[in-house]
């Protein structure tokens, strides 16, 4: 089975491609076997998780990789202990491509937490997502061997019609020039990972902002409060270097449907959004950011139209779809991915200990990016930057988030 032009971009753009996510749950160490056993009960029934990457059978420009069948599902090659603490796990697993020859996935159990790794090529942030559900006490049984998991999700058109005028629009929003954030000295940039437990009082009083509006999503606390970060951090836009144009955050958006959301692969799209570093208020940040993202149903529908067409040029030839990750992969054009959502069916358990939080991890990009994610389980919100800057500016980054939020939550207080 090919690879679909996405899944050949993220073998082809560089980069180690290891994303992954960790759930939080206090207490002695999980016993090896038993993980071992819930994930031979859960994910052994899905093909996807046997796929092993066949290097291409002819020039790599012109031949593209395929998926084999790799050897009988076995979770002791997958499922191991490991005695580092979380952010070590996550520090070192973000830097480094998973080995070759063998499905590219694996989960450690570290003390207090198991940690998911896995190529970006199979599975996406919403694919491992799914089967961290379906490893929980509660989950609902997986389906036979060859009905979950197989291929990625196709993309569908949803909605109206989309008019030439809006997908010209986002076609000029995907190649417009952003830059980059302000970068170490060449050759200084260093891959770091931080992670940032929010006050969940605090988080409360910020989604209900601006006090008369509707209140605030995930993602738009997140936008807004990263537009304040860097103004923080690095100044105004006008403070930077490369002229005047705007800074752009990378939003991925599913485009799964609700036939087919349990399925594992890539089927997320990608929404540039130009953040309001120059906005002075926090709220007045966050009103933007909230029109941005009140645009995203309809700038999806255009991706729907796009991409297949896209798709499926770079399917018959595999270095264009090398060339397009490439291009998307530079500063100039993806500064920042951000992403956040909520884990949703609290409380939920795992071997019978409570989940206490959910801490994802994107990939990391080129040197002179930073990319982050906000998770929402039961009563915790956690923040993950993953930077390639310098050595401590993922923990920066992540402060100065929070206490942007804390400016949020502050804001109309008397009122709201």
């Amino acid at each position: 089975m090919r690879l679909t032009a996405v899944e050949e971009g993220h073998l082809r753009n560089g980069l180690p491609g290891t994303i992954g996510i960790a759930a939080v749950l206090p207490g002695a160490r999980f016993d090896l076997a038993q993980v071992r056993s819930r994930v031979r009960e859960r994910w052994g029934g899905l093909d996807r998780m046997g796929l092993v990457v066949d290097p291409p059978a002819g020039p790599p420009a012109l031949v593209g990789h395929r998926w084999a069948a790799g050897s009988p599902f076995d979770p002791a090659a997958h499922v191991t202990a490991t005695d580092q603490d979380l952010e070590t796990v996550l520090a070192d697993g973000v830097g480094h491509s998973l080995p070759p020859g063998r499905p590219p996935w694996r989960l450690l159990v570290a003390p207090d937490a198991i940690v998911l790794l896995a190529h970006h090529a199979l599975l996406d942030g919403r694919s491992l997502e799914t089967l961290f559900r379906m490893l929980m006490d509660d989950a609902v049984p997986p389906q036979p061997a060859g009905q979950a998991g197989a291929h990625p999700p196709a993309i569908t058109r949803q909605g109206p019609r989309v008019r030439p005028g809006g997908i010209g629009r986002e076609v000029r929003r995907i190649g417009a020039r952003g830059r980059r954030l302000p970068a170490v000295p060449h050759g200084e940039a260093r891959p770091s990972v931080a992670v940032v437990e929010l006050d969940p009082e605090m988080m409360r009083a910020a989604r209900r902002r601006p006090a008369a509006g509707r209140g605030a999503t995930l993602n738009e606390l997140l936008l807004s409060s990263y537009a304040g970060a860097l103004r923080a951090c690095y100044g105004p836009l006008r403070s930077w270097p490369a002229g005047a144009a705007p800074f752009f955050a990378t939003v991925p958006v599913d485009l799964r449907t609700r036939a087919d959301a349990q399925r594992l692969g890539n089927g997320v799209t990608a929404l540039r959004i130009p953040l309001p570093v120059d906005t002075e208020s926090p709220v007045a940040r966050l009103e933007a950011c909230q029109d941005l993202v009140a645009a995203f149903p309809h700038r999806g529908d255009a991706h729907r139209t796009i991409l297949p067409a896209l798709q499926a040029v770079a399917r018959t030839m595999p270095w264009l779809a090398g060339v397009m990750a490439r291009n998307l992969a530079r500063p100039e054009a993806t500064a920042s991915l951000c992403t956040a959502f909520k884990w949703r069916g609290s409380p939920s358990h795992f071997l019978g200990r409570p989940l206490a939080r959910v801490v994802p991890m994107s990939q990391l990009a080129p040197p002179g990016t930073a990319n982050l994610c906000l998770v929402h389980t039961a009563d915790a919100y956690t923040l993950t930057v993953v930077s390639h800057l310098g050595p401590g500016d993922a923990r920066m980054l992540g402060e100065a988030v929070a206490q942007d939020l804390k400016a949020v939550a502050a804001a109309d207080a008397a009122v709201g």
